[in-house]
């Protein structure tokens, strides 16, 4: 995987697409953490990793207009899409730039929260991105993070399809350093980076026929298609047939789609 496309899914513009939607998916759970934390008007807060949309509504919400949000965010198009969401929501409150998750170029202990949703379980060295996050936080501030862990995404009846396309997710995603069991990992993660008041809570959910992350496996796939088939993976053909298998399977009324495991932890610096 080439420095420039570390992210594991990809950025072509389906890709954006589906995390605009993801933002309106995930927007309830993530309110839920913020309040955890309770961000108070006034708050600065960064978010790492925000994608075309990510947090940043949810957050300017919270911090209100004396407060700010800023977004890093590494691939252009996804900057592009997020500063036109904020200019149509009128958000004068949230930036958003174009930088490396790892290498922000922000003030260190500037902010009362940082937090990432998602980002971890797609790219390679994962806690060089919490530590980032630890370093822009004041001494008292907050870090909190939303990831996923693969053990738990399961349908049934059993699919030879389904599973074969989460072990090619799974090889490509180590082959490239990528770890998709991250979830689990995370609580230790933000305690060995020095956070104090470490909280934990899991999240599972069913996909039920008609849900908007029913299909989240086969988006994966379509996005990793190219890259699968060019590291030697699996066949074009191939991949296209288990594609059409799993399609068939998730349009079955009667079968049971499981979410990832998903872990949201929180901590604070210690003063």
């Amino acid at each position: 995987m080439s420095n420039s496309d570390q992210y594991v899914l990809g950025y072509r513009r389906a890709e954006q697409e589906r995390l605009q939607r993801q933002a309106q998916e995930l927007a309830h759970e993530s309110g839920w953490l913020f309040d955890q934390i309770g961000i108070p008007p006034g708050a600065r807060v960064v978010e790492i990793g925000c994608g075309p949309h990510g947090c940043l509504e949810l957050l300017a919400e919270r911090v209100g207009p004396s407060g700010s949000v800023t977004g890093v965010e590494r691939s252009q198009d996804a900057v592009d899409l997020a500063r036109g969401l904020i200019h149509q929501r009128g958000l004068n409150n949230v930036e958003v730039f174009c930088r490396d998750a790892r290498s922000t170029e922000l003030p260190r202990a500037a902010f009362d929260l940082a937090t990432a949703r998602l980002v971890l379980v797609n790219v390679p060295e994962p806690r060089e991105i919490v530590a980032e996050a630890v370093a822009l936080v004041r001494p008292g501030g907050w870090v909190a993070f939303h990831e996923a862990d693969w053990i738990a995404h399961v349908c049934d009846p059993p699919s030879d399809a389904w599973t074969t396309l989460v072990e090619l997710f799974v090889r490509y995603s180590e082959k490239n350093g990528i770890d998709p069991f991250i979830g689990r990992k995370l609580p230790r993660l933000l305690r060995e980076a020095g956070l104090e008041e470490i909280r934990t809570n899991p999240l599972v959910h069913v996909y039920p026929p008609g849900h908007a992350r029913r299909n989240i496996l086969l988006d994966f796939a379509e996005n990793l298609s190219q890259r699968v088939v060019a590291d030697g993976l699996a066949e074009k053909r191939d991949l296209a047939d288990l594609k059409d298998e799993l399609r068939e399977q998730l349009d079955d009324p009667g079968t049971l789609v499981v979410s990832h495991l998903f872990f949201q932890s929180w901590g604070r610096k210690p003063e």
